[in-house]
C-alpha cells in the first residue's frame, strides 16, 4: 500500500507500520518514521479491510471487543487514515450500550535511513527518542524527525517511543488523535498535483463499462501525485518514474509519460521539455546536442541500451506533438532551438552509419532506436517546416531511405510471414527474438491535418506484425509479454524478457488501432483493462506475462513501482485511443477516428484539454464518434 504525495511517501502493508522491509513514512527519499502500532486497551486490533481512498491516502480498518461478555460480535471499530504527507488519522468508534474509557497507545520509531539504504538492506537500527512538545524526536548526523500529536497526550515515554491517551467514547460516540511526522523545520507538504496550477486537466470517463470511470480517475490522481517541481525552476514540473523506487527524473519516462498524457493538456510536456532542455549537452563532440540518460536492461539478448539516446529522439516528437494539441506559438518557440540541435545530433549520428546504433563500442542497431529516430526525422521536418525553420527536407530524405533500408535488413522471413527483427549486429546479422520492442514501429506520430506519419515497414509488413501481436505467444490476456513465449530465455517475471510491460501494451493498442487492426487491439485493451481492475484500476509498470485463464489473477512484479508515470499516462492514452482523438491546434481543426468495434461500448470522455480549452467526446456503442464540448475555434476534421 503505497501512498504518494511527492515527495511525500506512506508505505505498509495492513493497518500497523511495524517498520518491516520498507514500511514507513518518507520525505524526499528519507524515512522520518519507520513504526507506528497501536494498540486499544492493550490489545491490537484486528484487521478487518485494508484499502487505498485516493493516490495519497490508505485507510485501514480493525475492530476489537472492549465490553465483557458481548459474544464474539465486536464493539469498537478502529478507523485509521495514513497520508503520504506524513499524517496519520486514528479514530474509535464505539457500539457498546455504555460509556467506555479505554487506553490508546502508540509505539513510534525510526531510523532515519534513506531509501537506497533500506533496499539493500543496509538500514541501521531504531534511533533513541526524546520528549519534545506533544510528542517525540529523533536526531541522527543525516537528520531528524518529529512526531506530534493532537490532542496532545497524557503520557510520553522517551526510553520505549510510546505516546499514551485515555480517551472517553460514549455510546455511540467517536474519539480521535492525529499524528503528524515531518523533519525539523521542514513545512507541511505541498504536493505538486494539488496545487490549482496543476499542469494535469482532471478529465472524467463514463460509459457502458463501469470499469473506465476508476481507472481514468485513478490514473490521473497518480499522475498528480507523482509530480514534482524543479528545484532551479519551481513553476516547471515532471513526473518522477515512480514509487517507491525512482522517485525522481528519468528522462526517457519522463517524455513518455508527458507525451501519453498529451490530451490532459499541454502545460505538463512543455514543463518536462524545458527541464530536459536546460540538461542538454553542448560543446563539441559525439554527443553534442544529446539529453542525458542512463542505461537501461534490455533482456537476455541484446545489451544494456542508452535511455539517452531515447530521450535525445523523443525531445522533438514530444514538442511537435503538443503544439498539435495546442502548446502556445511562443512556447513552442522557445523550445525550438533545444529540439534543432536534437535533430542536428539525429543527423550527424546518422551519417556515420546507415542505422543508428548504441553509442557504446560493438553497439547494435536496436529495432525500437529506428523506429524512434524514423518518427523523430518525419515530425521534427514536420515542427521545422511549421516554424518557417530550415532542414526538414534533409530529414525527410534521411526518413525516407532509413525506410528502404530497414525494410530489407530488418525483416527476418519465416513460414507465417516473417517479423522484424530485434536488433542488427555490427556485422550484419539480424538477432531475431519476437519482442514487444517491435511495437515501437507502430507508434509512428501525428502530423497535421489528423495524419499520422508513415511507419518503416510496409502493408504486408506491419499485417504480419499485427498478427503476431494479437497471437498467445505475445499475448498473455492480461497485455503483451515483452518477450514471446517460445523464445529461448523466456522469464514470464522479466523485465525484459516476457513480463508485461504496459508501455508496449498501450502503445501497441494505439498502434494497431491507427493502423487497422481493431480486433488485435480491442483484445489487448480488453486484458490490460482487466489487469487494472485486478490491481485496483493502478497498475504497476510490469507484472507477469503468465497466460490468463479463467478465475486467474495477473501476478505482480515484487521490483515494480506501483504508481509508475508511464502505466498512469497509459490509462489515459489507451481510454482516449477509443476515441481516436487527432488535434491540430495551429490549423483549427481536430479529426476522431474512434475504434468502430466499441470494445467497451458506449463510452464519454470529459474535460480534456485540446487546444488550451476542455474538450469533451463521446463514441456510441455504433463506433461513432461526436464531440460535444470543443474550443470555439476548432472545426471538425474529415
Amino acid at each position: 500500500m503505497i501512498c504518494v504525495a511527492l515527495p511525500g511517501l506512506a508505505i505498509s502493508t495492513e493497518g500497523q507500520m511495524t517498520g518491516r522491509g520498507l514500511e514507513g513514512f518518507y520525505r524526499a527519499g528519507r524515512r522520518v518514521l519507520s513504526r507506528c502500532v497501536v494498540r486499544v486497551a492493550g490489545r491490537e486490533p484486528v484487521a478487518v479491510q485494508t484499502r487505498m481512498a485516493a493516490a495519497d491516502r490508505a485507510r485501514f480498518v480493525g475492530t476489537l471487543r472492549a465490553s465483557p461478555g458481548t459474544g464474539p460480535d465486536p464493539d469498537v471499530i478502529v478507523e485509521r487514515d495514513r497520508y503520504a504527507d506524513g499524517t496519520e488519522r486514528i479514530t474509535l468508534h464505539s457500539a457498546a450500550a455504555r460509556p467506555l474509557r479505554l487506553p490508546v497507545e502508540v509505539a513510534l520509531g525510526t531510523d532515519l535511513a534513506d531509501l537506497g539504504a533500506i533496499a539493500s538492506g543496509k538500514a541501521g537500527p531504531e534511533l533513541p527518542a526524546s520528549v519534545h512538545d506533544s510528542g517525540l524526536r529523533w536526531s541522527s548526523a543525516t537528520g531528524n524527525a518529529t512526531v506530534t500529536a493532537a490532542p496532545p497526550p497524557s503520557d510520553a515515554l522517551a526510553s520505549a517511543g510510546l505516546l499514551r491517551w485515555e480517551l472517553e467514547l460514549p455510546p455511540g460516540g467517536s474519539a480521535s488523535v492525529e499524528l503528524r511526522v515531518r523533519p525539523d523545520r521542514a513545512g507541511p507538504l505541498r504536493a505538486v498535483g494539488r496545487a490549482a496550477t496543476s499542469p494535469v486537466a482532471v478529465a472524467r470517463a463514463e460509459g457502458d463499462d463501469p470499469r473506465v470511470h476508476a481507472f481514468l480517475r485513478t490514473s490521473i490522481e497518480d499522475l498528480q501525485a507523482l509530480l514534482l517541481r524543479d528545484s532551479a525552476r519551481p513553476a516547471d514540473t515532471h513526473l518522477a518514474a515512480g514509487a517507491p523506487w525512482r522517485c525522481g527524473l528519468a528522462p526517457a519516462d519522463a517524455l513518455v509519460a508527458a507525451r501519453m498524457a498529451l490530451p490532459l493538456g499541454t502545460g505538463l510536456a512543455a514543463g518536462t521539455l524545458r527541464i530536459l532542455a536546460r540538461t542538454q549537452l553542448g560543446g563539441p563532440g559525439p554527443q553534442a546536442g544529446m539529453i542525458p540518460g542512463p542505461r537501461r536492461d534490455a533482456g537476455p539478448h541484446l545489451p544494456p541500451h542508452c535511455t539517452g539516446t531515447e530521450a535525445t529522439l523523443l525531445f522533438p516528437v514530444l514538442l511537435a506533438e503538443a503544439r498539435r494539441w495546442g502548446l502556445p506559438e511562443r512556447e513552442t518557440e522557445e523550445l525550438l532551438p533545444a529540439a534543432e540541435r536534437c535533430l542536428t545530433w539525429l543527423r550527424t549520428t546518422a551519417e556515420r552509419d546507415a542505422y543508428l546504433r548504441d553509442p557504446h563500442p560493438e553497439g547494435p542497431a536496436r529495432c525500437e532506436t529506428q523506429a524512434h529516430a524514423h518518427r523523430a526525422a518525419l515530425l521534427g521536418a514536420d515542427l521545422l517546416d511549421s516554424c518557417g525553420r530550415s532542414g526538414g527536407a534533409a530529414l525527410r530524405q534521411w526518413a525516407e531511405e532509413l525506410r528502404t533500408a530497414f525494410r530489407r535488413d530488418f525483416w527476418v522471413d519465416g513460414p507465417g510471414g516473417g517479423r522484424p527483427a530485434v536488433a542488427r549486429t555490427p556485422d550484419g546479422r539480424p538477432v531475431p527474438p519476437l519482442c514487444s520492442a517491435a511495437v515501437h514501429l507502430l507508434d509512428t506520430g501525428l502530423l497535421g491535418g489528423g495524419g499520422v506519419a508513415p511507419g518503416l515497414l510496409d502493408k504486408v509488413q506491419t499485417e504480419s506484425l499485427a498478427r503476431l501481436l494479437g497471437s498467445p505467444v505475445m499475448d498473455s490476456g492480461w497485455g503483451l509479454r515483452g518477450l514471446g513465449a517460445k523464445e529461448p530465455g523466456f522469464n514470464p517475471f522479466g523485465h525484459r524478457a516476457g513480463a508485461v510491460r504496459v508501455q508496449e501494451t498501450a502503445l501497441a493498442v494505439a498502434g494497431l488501432a491507427a493502423a487497422g487492426y481493431e480486433k488485435e487491439a480491442s483484445a489487448l485493451l480488453l486484458g490490460v483493462l482487466a489487469a487494472a481492475e485486478s490491481f485496483g484500476h493502478r497498475l504497476p509498470e510490469m507484472y507477469a506475462g503468465q497466460q490468463r485463464t479463467e478465475g486467474s489473477a495477473p501476478l505482480p512484479h515484487p521490483a515494480a513501482c506501483r504508481p509508475a508515470a508511464i502505466p498512469a499516462a497509459a490509462g489515459v492514452l489507451l481510454l482516449t485511443t477509443l476515441a481516436g482523438i487527432r488535434p491540430d491546434a495551429p490549423a483549427g481543426t481536430v479529426t476522431l477516428r474512434p475504434v468502430r468495434g466499441a470494445p467497451l461500448g458506449e463510452i464519454g470522455l470529459t474535460g480534456l484539454r485540446v487546444a488550451g480549452a476542455p474538450f469533451s467526446v463521446r463514441v456510441s456503442r455504433l463506433g461513432l464518434a461526436m464531440v460535444e464540448e470543443a474550443a470555439e475555434s476548432l472545426q471538425l476534421g474529415v
